[in-house]
């Protein structure tokens, strides 16, 4: 069957942009996904975006393409539904390279979870409902890359190609369930999430694990570690685990080898890396031996009313779930559940504050909620 498939078109000229945001302006529903470059670089960036038509594949090149602000209207435009599966990240992704907002989108991934499917990762739907294999292997392929191989085209467009079939069948099964309401409730919310993703500090050392049971001296040590290697990440455009990995880091912090020759004993350090980054690594752990040392930073203590609510909600979300036979967080987000403990409703007003972008929930479980935290 995907043997059959005509070719996808690849865009990368702006005429040709432009003349593919034409057409999908006129589709009443374009199935979209994006790929990126994290493993193979130091700031990853959307390097591929597929679109899907009920007749034709699209395969966008961001690389090729300085501006695809012609794609804005499409993606904000209400009238047009936008099927992704697991969109998520590519929410964040294509807010944070292009600063496009969202309209109208609706989720396979979301849905099948709604629905209580088991498997609901895009390659274990795609062989259940159309026997077509993906080759997960790809999911970590170097997107950067160019030209893109064959293989990989092929791959790509297959991430979006049976989208809007899946998009219909899911659909018609969240209707026949009555929880079409509830899907709609969380495609909504996921449009409107601000999507922009924690900044990563690659010099915080209290991100490596185990930096919390080093001594402070010690911890002063990895904190210099880190600072070399995200300045040589920066520098040669690596995703900092492909300088030094966090294991070896933490070696050479708890051992602070003075010299080439102990360095090179350190556990996961090999002779390449001592060549090139090893005198920088010795100075390194030199600065850190006489800086300062250096404490984890304070946590806030828990509140611990909070915490019992938190309790609270998980055990009756577990159970509410057990019911509705899906996962916990499908019965209750969550940032939903978060804003409920926080916030301790105590009448309905007060919980529409806290569930005013979750009317399904509100109206279904509302009650309960009251009555759950009311008596504890």
């Amino acid at each position: 069957m995907v043997g059959n498939l005509p070719a996808p078109i690849l865009v990368t000229r702006p005429s040709a942009l432009k003349q593919l945001a034409d057409t999908l302006s006129g589709e009443p529903i374009v199935a979209v996904d994006t790929e990126s470059n994290s493993l193979y670089v130091y700031r990853e960036q959307v390097c591929l975006i597929q679109f899907s038509t009920p007749r034709v594949d699209y395969l966008v090149d961001p690389l090729a393409l300085r501006d695809l602000s012609v794609l804005a209207p499409l993606f904000g435009n209400p009238a047009i539904e936008k099927v992704f599966h697991a969109a998520e990240y590519d929410l964040i992704c294509l807010k944070r390279d292009f600063g496009f907002h969202f309209a109208n989108l609706f989720d396979t991934m979301v849905a099948a979870r709604i629905l209580g499917r088991g498997a609901f990762g895009l390659g274990s739907i795609l062989e259940a409902e159309y026997g077509v294999h993906l080759d997960k292997r790809f999911q970590r392929a170097d997107w950067g890359q160019r030209p893109l191989p064959s293989h990989l085209l092929a791959y790509a467009r297959l991430d979006t190609h049976y989208l809007i079939q899946l998009r219909q069948r899911l659909y018609e099964e969240l209707h026949a369930k009555q929880l079409w309401p509830l899907a709609t409730e969380d495609f909504y919310r996921m449009s409107i999430a601000d999507g922009r993703p924690t900044e990563e500090k690659p010099t915080d050392c209290w991100r490596v694990s185990g930096a919390f049971d080093l001594p402070p001296q010690k911890a002063a040590v990895l904190l210099e570690l880190c600072k070399y290697r995200d300045k040589i990440a920066r520098t040669i455009n690596r995703p900092v685990f492909k300088v030094i990995n966090d294991e070896t880091l933490m070696e050479i912090a708890q051992t602070t080898p003075q010299s080439l020759d102990e360095l090179g004993r350190v556990p996961g350090m090999n002779k390449r890396q001592v060549d090139r980054h090893g005198m920088a690594l010795v100075a390194a752990v030199r600065r850190g031996l006489q800086a300062r040392p250096i404490q984890p930073p304070r946590q806030p203590r828990p509140d611990e009313q909070l915490l019992e609510r938190l309790e609270i909600l998980r055990h009756w979300r577990k159970s509410a779930a057990e019911k509705m036979g899906v996962m916990s967080d499908v019965v209750l987000p969550r940032d939903l559940m978060y804003a409920l403990a926080e916030s301790n409703p105590r009448c309905r007003e007060d919980l529409e504050a806290s569930l005013g972008d979750a009317p399904w929930r509100l109206e279904h479980f509302g009650d309960e909620i009251l009555d759950v935290l009311a008596r504890h």
